[in-house]
């Protein structure tokens, strides 16, 4: 019954929401950053409805960490699905989500998507990657922050995997922070029992900010090991919490 009243209340939300698409269109030729947070809230007051509906007992700690005046790249582990639900639902400011290039074929949620500063990666493809790379770049430096989940699948036995370098190019080259973010639990709401989702408890921690403005060559170099150390690090923090 879970499953069946959050898909029902899903596929409502992307058909009822396509005027209010169309207004935030509309004001977007008006009053740009307003209409981008009013699509923030939106899809935001979505979200919280669905995690409402699956009966996720979610614990969050460390959210004093994500500056509120400026924009930042995101990096998380991934688990599942209900990454994107239950982080975007609490970001306090315009974000864009680096996804498989595939979720943007899925119709009214793709004009959601490019509403809201995502971005679709093609892995198999080097070329259209360094384009993506290069608009988050873009994105960054004109406030909206970017969140990625650089491992390019999600973990099927909760270890962080390694690491694609390529995305944090999008700190290095903007000079903004980056927030780690250690995700554990997500699995269990939908992935490990596919298609039923269930209730399951969840831990999402924000770690300390991590400049990368002045980084030398080799420090850049590490930055991925360093960020997913860092992650790892979190998740047994919330293991033995």
């Amino acid at each position: 019954m879970r499953t069946i009243i959050t898909v029902l209340y899903l596929t409502i939300f992307l058909i009822c929401s396509l005027p209010i698409m169309g207004i935030i269109a509309l004001l977007h030729l008006i009053w740009p950053q307003r209409s981008d947070r009013m699509a923030l809230r939106v899809v935001q007051h979505a979200f919280f409805v669905i995690e409402f509906l699956s009966g996720v007992n979610l614990t969050i700690t460390g959210q004093e960490n994500v500056p509120q005046d400026t924009s930042v790249l995101y990096i998380g582990n991934h688990l599942g699905f209900f990454d994107i639900v239950l982080t975007y639902s609490r970001v306090p400011a315009n974000t864009g989500y680096i996804s498989k290039q595939s979720v943007f074929k899925v119709p009214i949620l793709r004009l959601w998507m490019y509403r809201l500063h995502c971005l679709g990666l093609d892995r198999s493809d080097i070329r259209q990657g360094m384009k993506v790379i290069l608009k988050a770049i873009d994105y960054v430096k004109n406030g909206t922050s970017i969140f990625i989940f650089p491992e390019g699948t999600r973990s099927k036995t909760g270890e962080v995997l390694p690491f694609k370098a390529g995305s944090f190019k999008i700190a290095t080259k903007s000079g903004c922070p980056i927030i780690p973010v250690a995700i554990t639990g997500t699995d269990n709401i939908l992935e490990n029992h596919f298609p039923w989702i269930k209730r399951a408890k969840v831990s999402i921690t924000y770690g300390k900010p991590i400049p990368t403005a002045s980084l030398t060559s080799e420090e850049q170099k590490a930055l991925p090991q360093t960020v997913r150390d860092e992650i790892i690090r979190l998740k047994e923090e919330q293991h033995n919490a």
